[in-house]
């Protein structure tokens, strides 16, 4: 009876901490190249799960306009257009950050780095969760599960089987 005590409180932490991770912000470190100067294996990141390619950049292109890129409607817009996919971008084991912001550059002719250089809110990043979400019709996304899931499940896998053996 104690081991399922201990592993529910287990599972609880795991769920606990997952739950905390996923704060409604964009990362500061979206703005970064990804260039690394050392080696490490595996350095490939996954594909991203959204299809920027088809997303609509309008709210984007309508409002942040040159050549001054006024930086408080800049940033709003582009929070409104980015935030709905925060989680997807944050996550810096796929390729999503560097695809939008192929596709944000491409659609909207931008300067390099224009919104990691104006777009700057706190310790965390650009806030999300005062953003109202756009007419999404258009923007319809393909997300397999978070990330934070799968290493959840692999955890309570792995705690199962051990406490299965003992």
């Amino acid at each position: 009876m104690g081991s399922n005590a201990f592993f529910s409180s287990i599972l609880y932490f795991f769920l606990l901490a997952t739950l905390v991770s996923s704060a409604p912000f964009l990362s500061d470190d979206i703005f970064e190249s990804g260039a690394s100067t050392g080696r490490a294996l595996l350095q490939a990141k996954k594909a991203c799960g959204v299809e920027f390619e088809n997303k609509n950049y309008t709210v984007l292109t309508s409002q942040c306009k040159g050549p001054q890129y006024p930086p408080k409607v800049c940033c709003e817009a582009f929070k409104q257009f980015a935030c709905p996919f925060s989680n997807e971008v944050n996550d810096m084991t796929t390729d999503c950050a560097t695809v939008m912001f192929s596709y944000i550059n491409i659609y909207g002719k931008y300067p390099p780095g224009l919104f990691a250089n104006q777009c700057k809110e706190g310790n965390q990043g650009l806030d999300c969760s005062q953003v109202t979400p756009t007419n999404t019709s258009s923007n319809t996304i393909h997300v397999a599960a978070p990330p934070h899931f799968f290493s959840l499940a692999t955890i309570s896998a792995f705690l199962g089987f051990l406490f299965h053996l003992f």
